[in-house]
């Protein structure tokens, strides 16, 4: 049997900058595969290589594959299902896949608008690819697709997901085939190296209101850090790889598995040979301090922190759990400890005004990370954040859901100048590091990488792709009234998808109100307490209590939809 794994041919600007990012996912499906006996898998990297429609589909004819998988976020998914389109024109026996977050939330929008996707992999996704692949291959496709967990198809004119499978106890059984990258086209700009991007979580026990990777992996889950350290040693060793940053959401929840993640780097000499970075959380970093000397020792030089917003109201809508102050505090432990501080600001949502914008730069300039990043709000179609402001969404084209386009109109201000207001901060913000900081700060590492990420803006930047700016059309304040967008208007949420978002409504709707119950019974037993010690109205128990609110929050959650992913 033969796959041929394809990523998706999609730039937007945005991360980019820095180099070209590995696509872990394929190693992950493809040691799956390999570890079950499927041993011929292909992969076609069409992102980096930038491979076009017509080469891409003589690539899939010549390959003839059984099997042809794609992956996708929430802005490339057009492309995703684009190429299962060529692969269908190209050897339509084959089976078309399609897996990663958008589709796991969205397989009722994906379905209805693609028809020629034949399956949707929903959520964590080497066991499910294997399930499939085996079917497959002994010829129980498509007759026994209803008995796979964790998919989801058409039957006629029905969109059907199965039950959801299990996630991965056990995140040792996971073998990752790196060799089937070609590691000399993923290169760090900053440090002209190779870049990895391993993991050593799955999951976030936090459940911003922004964000999807906690609904997505559902349950948290830490594997062995020498086993982690095991991994970054045969990338480092047999791959060139001299940079890597973890996966993970935020790595340092874990505080012991990551103190002896760290250990185990220094204790195999590996900081001498390889850098890496992470993104965590501000609480953790002031929770850490005094164990910050240990990262940096450990190789760790570079951390983005979710600072999210300079306004606390902004803080609070993400569901950030943490104040203006800390960022401030978090920024100065880890330039203290020669760790390089990258700060993340969301903006563009409705109550953005080019004051709040200017907020942002002043934040930025008194906090003094190293890098800063003006960040577009973009709201994933599958968070809570988005059920909440959904009425103010008016682009339905998710190709510019990739964090550096407007999708938000502020109530102040048009997207043209929103765009403006980020690039005025982003040239003075960049311009004073570029004359005052980069060249005079620190000798050795310390200037070879603050100059090597002033290189990575300054290509970006003069080839037009940072955010964007030359396909929208933007060259400085003079632009704003011929920046265009290019949105796809025709673009619109599919019937199917609008009455599941419906139904998930509904429930969260019932569930609070249960929850609000429960709470004021119990606030009236505590109250009542004092007056029942000689008698008087019967109790209703905590059992009891939880018991009825578990039984219509069951009810709420399944009954209409027996394949939730959480």
């Amino acid at each position: 049997m033969r796959i041929v794994l394809i990523h998706p041919n999609y730039h937007s600007g945005g991360a980019e900058i820095a180099g070209n990012w590995p696509p872990a996912w394929v190693a992950y499906l493809t040691g799956a595969a390999k570890s079950a006996g499927f041993a011929d898998v292909h992969f076609i990297d069409a992102m980096t290589e930038d491979v076009d429609d017509d080469t891409l589909r003589a690539q899939i004819a010549s390959l003839k594959p059984d099997l042809v998988g794609v992956t996708s976020i929430t802005p490339s998914i057009y492309k995703a299902e684009r190429v299962l389109e060529l692969a269908k024109e190209a050897h339509p026996q084959a089976v078309r896949v399609l897996g990663g977050v958008h589709a796991t939330f969205m397989y009722k929008q994906v379905l209805s608008e693609a028809p020629q996707v034949d399956v949707i992999v929903r959520g964590e996704g080497e066991e499910i690819f294997v399930a499939l692949c085996t079917a497959i291959a002994e010829d129980r496709w498509p007759a026994d697709r209803g008995t796979i967990k964790g998919i989801a198809y058409r039957d006629g004119s029905e969109i059907i997901a199965n039950e959801a499978a299990p996630t991965i106890k056990d995140l040792e059984t996971i073998k990752p085939d790196w060799s089937i990258l070609n590691w000399e086209r993923y290169v760090y700009i900053p440090l002209g190296t190779r870049l990895a991007i391993p993991n050593m979580a799955r999951g976030c026990p936090f459940t911003c209101s922004f964000c999807s990777q906690w609904k997505f992996w559902r349950d948290y889950r830490v594997r062995d850090p020498k086993k982690v350290v095991d991994e970054i040693e045969d990338l480092v060793e047999n791959h060139g790889v001299g940079f890597f940053i973890l996966a993970d959401e935020e790595p340092t929840i874990n505080r012991k598995k990551f103190i002896e993640f760290c250990e185990e780097l220094i204790r195999r000499g590996l900081p001498d040979r390889v850098k890496w970075g992470i993104n965590t959380r501000v609480t953790d970093i002031q929770r850490d301090k005094d164990l910050l000397p240990l990262w940096r020792k450990a190789g760790l030089v570079h951390i983005s922190l979710g600072t999210e917003a300079a306004a606390q109201m902004k803080l609070d809508l993400f569901n950030k759990e943490t104040r203006v102050e800390q960022n401030k505090e978090a920024i100065r432990l880890l330039r203290e400890a020669d760790i390089f501080t990258e700060a993340q600001f969301i903006v563009g949502l409705d109550n953005e005004t080019e004051e709040t914008l200017e907020e942002t730069y002043r934040f930025a300039r008194d906090w003094n990370p190293d890098l800063a990043n003006w960040t577009m709000y973009t709201p994933w179609p599958f968070t809570p954040l988005y059920q909440e402001i959904r009425d103010q969404v008016e682009v339905f084209d998710f190709e510019k859901y990739n964090f550096v386009t407007p999708i938000m109109k502020p109530a102040a201000m048009d997207r043209a100048t929103l765009l403006d207001r980020v690039m005025h901060n982003y040239r003075r913000f960049y311009m004073i590091k570029a004359l005052f900081h980069y060249p005079w700060r620190g000798t050795g590492f310390r200037r070879k990488y603050l100059l090597g990420c002033l290189k990575a803006f300054m290509k970006a930047g003069f080839e037009r792709t940072f955010y964007d700016l030359g396909k929208v059309g933007y060259w400085g304040p003079q632009s704003k009234k011929n920046v265009d967008f290019h949105f796809d208007d025709s673009r619109e949420i599919a019937p199917a998808q609008m009455a599941d978002w419906e139904a998930a409504a509904d429930r969260k709707e019932r569930m609070m109100a249960v929850r609000d119950q429960v709470r004021a019974a119990k606030r009236a037993k505590i109250a009542a307490k004092a007056s029942a010690c000689g008698g008087g109205a019967e109790q209703l128990s905590d059992e009891k209590l939880e018991a009825a609110m578990t039984s219509v929050i069951a009810d709420a959650e399944i009954k209409k939809d027996r394949v939730r992913i959480i």
